[in-house]
């Protein structure tokens, strides 16, 4: 974590699944000048500062929505990592304008504020549901990626650089499949909405730490992928509730039979690594910095759930979960 050395961070949605990790590994590896939480529920800021509290960290009410409570919350900062986001898909269907405040005016909020206070870097967690979005969610979110990457243009002559992360499900964390499987085995029945259907999966620590690599490397305007496994919804069932039986109940609107990360479209400007892809704006392509580091993937190239060619097997998965307590 040497690029955070010394340095004061503020995370949005930062009172999350991702944002408590995020915000208990910065603490313990005890290298930065000054953390904040920027999130709008006072009671769950409340609650994790009953659990996570240091002379380091504050904790900071606002929503992205409001860009002045964004400009007085990002004053002093070095590094932004925007984790606030809409997530649920059903209610992003039903609720679309307030989706699109949140991820897409919050997204462009994030990006004026950052330039005009001076920020160093920023990062946007993105999601694999932006590729080819099949639903409101992922459209937002393709949407915020968009504006992530065209603030490296807006910032002009500043030195403000903006990147994202795009991964897949999260295993543990709140809306997850696991503790929804493990809720329902207790009715005696899983609902699956497709045998076929992969997902890709990585944990939260695992998240946590390619944010942290993905700032370390960062030049401003990439998409960083993660080499992550996939899994079978199936055999995730299987592992999670053993002899428990499944009930098929079709595919619901909007969702996808298999997560695609980088699409066909995208080939032309993505170069791969050995852990990771990155997709890079045309700036950044025509630059040629990576032609220098890494190597192109071919055209027509795509990484989606189900061509993956690293697979959880049902031991590995199993392992995952226990070694990080997500399963007793």
């Amino acid at each position: 974590m040497s690029y955070l050395k010394g340095k004061s961070v503020l995370i949005t949605g930062g009172t999350g699944s991702f944002g408590k990790a995020f915000v208990q590994r910065l603490l313990k590896d005890d290298e930065i000048k000054k953390l904040v939480v920027f999130s709008r529920d006072e009671l769950k800021q409340f609650e994790m500062a009953e659990k996570i509290s240091s002379p380091k960290l504050r904790y900071f009410l606002g929503d992205v929505r409001d860009y002045q409570r964004l400009i007085q919350a990002t004053d002093g900062i070095d590094v932004i990592v925007h984790a606030a986001a809409m997530k649920q898909i059903p209610a992003s269907e039903y609720n679309p304008m307030e989706a699109i405040k949140t991820n897409v005016i919050g997204a462009e909020n994030i990006v004026n504020a950052a330039i005009a206070n001076g920020i160093k870097k920023v990062v946007a967690l993105s999601t694999d549901k932006a590729a080819n979005p099949a639903n409101l969610y992922g459209a937002t979110k393709l949407c915020s990626d968009k504006l992530m990457i065209a603030g490296n243009i807006l910032a002009g002559s500043r030195d403000t650089r903006f990147a994202c992360v795009r991964y897949g499900n999260v295993l543990g964390s709140r809306g997850s499949v696991i503790p929804f499987f493990l809720d329902k085995a207790k009715e005696g029945v899983l609902p699956i909405t497709d045998e076929r259907m992969t997902r890709f999966w990585l944990t939260i620590e695992d998240g946590v730490q390619f944010v942290l690599d993905s700032l370390e490397r960062m030049h401003g305007g990439e998409i960083f992928v993660p080499k992550i496994p996939s899994f079978k919804v199936t055999d995730v069932a299987r592992v999670v509730c053993p002899g428990v039986p499944t009930k098929v109940i079709g595919i619901r609107s909007g969702e996808k039979l298999h997560e695609v990360m980088i699409t066909e479209d995208d080939s032309h400007s993505t170069y791969e690594f050995e852990d990771h892809f990155a997709i890079l704006s045309p700036a950044l392509l025509q630059s040629g910095v990576y032609s220098k580091i890494g190597k192109k993937v071919e055209e027509g190239f795509r990484f989606s759930s189900d061509n993956n060619k690293v697979w959880h097997t049902d031991e590995t998965f199993l392992k995952v979960l226990k070694d990080h307590r997500i399963l007793a």
